[in-house]
C-alpha cells in the first residue's frame, strides 16, 4: 500500500530509489525518500487524503473497539530492544559543554542529570551514560533537581504528573542497579556540591532549548569542577536541534528538507538500557514520594487530569491505543475536534515519558495500512515539533512579539489600535465569559481536562488577540492560558503555536483586515463549515450554562 502510494505520489526521477527502498521494506528511507523528493503540491497531497475533503464539513468519527489485546506494543519494542543492543550511539547527539573530555583517575561514578526527558529507555542522554560507565567500570546514577518556581502557572497538574513520573523512573532504575537521586533545589545550587561529594567522574545531562533550563544549564556548568567532563545530548528531537540546522528557520518549508534528509542516519532503532554491573557504594536516600507531592508549594485549584496517567508505561498504553483505534483516521479527520483521531501523546512527549523517535518508529511500523496517515502524523511529530526546538534556540524572544518576523511585527503595530468589537479580560477569558460559545468550550475544555484540541487551540489563540487591547497583551494571556492549564504546556510547542496563532511566525501575510493586519484569520463561520460546532459546544461547555 505504502509502496503504490509513494510510487504515484513521487516525481519520476526518485522512483528508481523508491523500487530500492521498497524491495527492502526499509520503511524510514522510504519516508524519506518520498517526503526530501516530492514538491510542495504533492507533500500537500500526503497530508490529506483529498483536497476535497478539506472543504466538505466532516463528519466525527468515534473510537471503535480493538481487534487485538492490549499490551502488544510494549511486548513487541521489548523484544525490538533486546534484538538491537548492538546500534552505535551517534556521537553527533552530543556536545561537549566543557574543556575537558577524559574521565579522570579514581572518579566513583558516572551521573546523568534528568531534566527533560523523564525515562529510563529509549533515552538517549541515559545510554550515553551508561556507556560511559561502562567503559570506565564504574558505577551509574540518576539525579533530578526539583525546584518549584514561584509562579501563576506552577499547579499541581504539572507537578503531579512530574512527579509521578520520576517515581516510575525511579522504580525502574532502582531495578537496573542505577540509582536514582532527588535533590531539592535549584541545579545550579545542588548538583556541583553533589557531583564533589559523590567523586562523579563525568556529567551527562539532555537538551532543552527554553531560557529557564538554559539558565540552570548555565549554572551548572559554571560549579561543576574543570576536570569533569560535561555532556549534552539531544534524547527529546529524532535529529538533534544543533545537527538539523544552525540557525533560526523561517518555516516547515526551510527545515523539512534538513531534516528528512539527515532521517537515514538519526531515525535509527534504540538499544536498551540494560541492567549495570557496577553497584555504587553508598545507596541513594530513600524519596518519599507521597509525601513529596503533598509538600509541594503549587496551586491545587487546577486538578490533576483523570484521562492522562502519568510514566512511560502509561504512555506507551496511549500510542498502542492510537495505533490500534485513531491513527487510521488521522490524515482525514485530524482538524476535526468532534473526532477521534489524535493520538493524544503531547503530555507524555512533553514531560520526557515517551520517546518522539520510538512513536514514530512504532507508528510507521504498526500504520502499514493507513499510509497517508503515518506521513501526515510524522511531518507533525518530527519536522514541524522539531522546527518549534529550533525556533525557541535560536530565538531568544520566543515568547515575544519582538519575537516575530518584521512584515509581522510591523503589520500588528499598524492595527494595534484599530476597534475592537469586544474586549474582555485575562480574568474573564480565563472564566470562559465570553459572547463565543464555541471559544468558551474550547476554554472550558483546557481548563476541566488540560487538553485542548489542535484546531481548535488556533481558533481560540486567534480569538484573543481579536478580543484584547494590543497584540502583547494577546501573547501575554495566550501563554499564561495555555501553560497554566495545558498539561503540555510549558514547552517549545506551546509557546511556538501561540506565536504562530498570534504573530505569524512560521507563515506568511494574508489579506489585511482590521485588528489582524496580515496575520492569518480565522472565525466562528469557518468553524461551522469544517466540523459540526454546536456538537463540540454541547459537549464541553457545562450543563448548567
Amino acid at each position: 500500500m505504502l509502496h503504490r502510494l509513494l510510487l504515484t505520489l513521487a516525481p519520476r526521477h526518485s522512483l528508481n530509489r523508491i523500487n530500492r527502498e521498497s524491495e527492502n521494506l526499509n520503511w524510514t528511507r522510504l519516508f524519506c525518500a518520498l517526503i526530501a523528493t516530492m514538491p510542495a503540491d504533492k507533500r500537500k497531497a500526503v497530508s490529506s487524503k483529498a483536497g476535497n475533503a478539506k472543504q466538505k464539513k466532516l463528519v466525527a468519527v468515534k473510537e471503535e473497539n480493538r481487534d487485538r489485546p492490549e499490551g502488544w506494543l510494549q511486548d513487541q519494542v521489548d523484544q525490538q530492544r533486546c534484538d538491537k543492543k548492538d546500534v552505535q550511539f551517534n556521537k553527533k547527539r552530543l556536545r561537549f559543554l566543557s574543556q575537558t573530555q577524559k574521565i579522570k583517575q579514581g572518579s566513583e561514578a558516572v551521573l546523568y542529570w534528568m531534566s527533560r526527558d523523564h525515562r529510563v529507555q529509549d533515552n538517549w542522554a541515559l545510554i550515553h551514560a551508561q556507556q560511559l560507565a561502562l567503559a570506565e567500570k564504574l558505577p551509574l546514577s540518576i539525579c533530578y533537581c526539583l525546584e518549584v518556581p514561584k509562579s501563576e502557572v506552577a499547579t499541581i497538574r504539572h507537578h503531579g504528573f512530574l512527579l509521578k513520573g520520576l517515581e516510575e523512573v525511579a522504580k525502574e532504575s532502582s531495578s537496573l542497579n542505577i540509582q536514582f537521586h532527588l535533590l531539592h533545589g535549584s541545579a545550579g545550587e545542588v548538583l556541583p556540591g553533589f557531583v564533589t561529594d559523590r567523586r562523579v567522574g563525568a556529567v551527562v545531562t539532555d537538551f532543552s532549548p527554553l531560557r529557564t533550563p538554559l539558565q540552570w544549564l548555565e549554572e551548572v556548568e559554571k560549579g561543576l569542577p574543570d576536570d569533569i567532563p560535561f555532556i549534552q545530548v539531544d534524547a527529546h528531537n529524532v535529529v538533534p536541534c544543533w545537527v538539523a540546522s544552525s540557525k533560526l528557520e523561517y518555516s516547515a518549508r526551510t527545515i523539512r528538507g534538513k531534516i528528512t534528509k539527515l532521517l537515514p542516519e538519526f531515525l535509527t532503532e534504540i538499544p536498551p538500557v540494560d541492567k549495570h554491573p557496577h553497584t555504587a557504594v553508598r545507596s541513594a536516600k530513600p524519596v518519599d514520594w507521597v509525601e513529596t507531592v503533598a509538600s509541594l508549594q503549587v496551586d491545587r485549584t487546577v486538578e490533576e487530569v483523570e484521562w492522562a496517567k502519568p510514566g512511560s508505561a502509561a504512555g506507551m498504553n496511549m500510542l498502542e491505543s492510537f495505533i490500534d483505534l485513531r491513527l487510521k483516521h488521522f490524515a482525514t479527520h485530524r482538524n476535526d475536534p468532534n473526532s477521534a483521531a489524535l493520538s493524544q501523546l503531547s503530555p507524555w512527549i512533553r514531560f520526557g515519558h515517551l520517546s518522539a523517535q520510538r512513536v514514530v518508529l512504532q507508528v510507521q511500523r504498526g500504520g502499514r495500512n493507513a499510509s497517508q496517515s503515518v506521513s501526515s502524523f510524522s511531518e507533525e511529530l518530527v519536522v514541524r515539533r522539531e522546527l518549534t526546538d529550533n525556533f525557541c534556540f535560536y530565538n531568544k524572544n520566543y515568547d515575544s512579539v519582538t519575537g516575530a518576523s518584521e512584515w509581522a511585527q510591523k503589520t500588528l503595530k499598524d492595527h494595534a489600535k484599530d476597534p475592537r468589537e469586544y474586549v474582555y479580560t485575562r480574568e474573564q477569558l480565563e472564566k470562559a465569559e465570553t459572547h463565543d460559545k464555541l471559544w468558551n468550550a474550547a476554554q472550558y475544555q483546557v481548563v476541566t481536562q488540560g487538553k485542548m484540541h489542535g484546531f481548535m487551540r488556533m481558533y481560540w489563540a486567534k480569538k484573543i488577540l481579536e478580543w484584547t487591547s494590543s497584540p502583547e497583551e494577546a501573547l501575554s494571556i495566550a501563554i499564561y492560558l495555555n501553560d497554566r492549564y495545558e498539561l503540555d504546556g510549558q514547552d517549545p510547542n506551546g509557546f511556538v503555536g501561540c506565536m504562530w496563532s498570534i504573530c505569524g511566525i512560521h507563515d506568511q501575510g494574508w489579506a489585511e483586515r482590521p485588528v489582524f493586519g496580515k496575520i492569518r484569520y480565522m472565525n466562528y463561520a469557518g468553524c461551522k463549515r469544517k466540523f459540526d460546532v454546536e456538537q463540540f459546544e454541547r459537549k464541553y461547555t457545562p450543563k448548567n450554562l
